[in-house]
């Protein structure tokens, strides 16, 4: 495929597009991937990302005024995940119920795919909102977690065709095999623009602290992966999202202290 596309700003418009109606419930008409399928949307991940973070930000700056710090921060999530549709907290409780499951690969894979929530699951995703919902209420004021949330937002879908560039797809069917494999030029571009938005929400030495963590929370993720399963499925992705997110506030709540 030409890369004049991807360099317009139709084709952005378009990628963004595509990319919100993967990663988000807003009812947008459904539109096609086109010749090149959906990995050219995900350099666009970021700006999605931010926009999640800025809307679930901006309910706790809201309720930051009306209501403890604690409670603000559950509604700033509990609005994020009303956005996206629970689907990054899905594939974090299926990878934790996989991770924690007795037997090989195929074992594994298969306990992931089990609707059914187990106790590795509930736990995993009682951590991930607990540590966020935490870190967030220590914000020193509601502007700062709303600017913590949407650079957590985009550093954490920024890591998407990073991690698929890296690992190979652990089965060849599901939705982390079939959504494509964005290319290196992709991921590079969504990690620019992930970098931007951290640095413009949290300067550059905040950008720096959330940057380090994210990394560490994706390799951590991607090793475990790897090692268990033999690479990424959507899943995989969903729980490389959470961690980031988790990394990001921690990192941005020991820069409030």
């Amino acid at each position: 495929m030409s890369d004049a596309p991807l360099l317009s700003r139709a084709g952005w418009l378009a990628d963004l597009h595509r990319a919100t109606t993967f990663l988000t419930r807003v009812p947008l008409p459904h539109r096609g991937c086109g010749d090149g399928g959906f990995a050219p949307a995900m350099r666009t991940f970021p700006v999605v990302g931010a926009l999640i973070g800025a809307a679930s930000g901006a309910v706790f700056w809201t309720a930051a005024a009306l209501l403890p710090p604690l409670a603000a921060a559950l509604l700033a999530l509990l609005a994020s995940v009303l956005v996206t549709g629970a689907l990054h907290e899905d594939g974090l409780a299926d990878l934790a119920d996989g991770l924690g499951a007795r037997g090989d690969r195929d074992r594994r894979l298969a306990v992931m795919r089990d609707s059914r929530t187990g106790a590795f699951g509930v736990l995993a995703l009682v951590f991930s909102i607990g540590l966020r919902a935490a870190a967030l209420a220590a914000a020193p004021s509601g502007a700062a977690g709303m600017w913590a949330l949407a650079a957590a937002g985009a550093l954490s879908r920024a890591a998407v065709p990073a991690v698929m560039q890296a690992l190979p797809p652990a089965r060849a069917d599901g939705l982390g095999a079939g959504i494509g494999l964005p290319d290196a030029g992709i991921a590079a571009q969504a990690l620019a623009l992930a970098l931007l938005v951290a640095v413009v929400a949290l300067g550059a030495k905040g950008a720096l602290a959330a940057v380090a963590a994210a990394v560490i929370a994706v390799l951590l993720v991607a090793r475990l992966a790897r090692t268990a399963i033999g690479g990424y499925t959507g899943d995989v992705l969903g729980a490389v999202i959470q961690a980031v997110e988790v990394a990001v506030l921690l990192a941005a709540a020991g820069s409030w202290r």
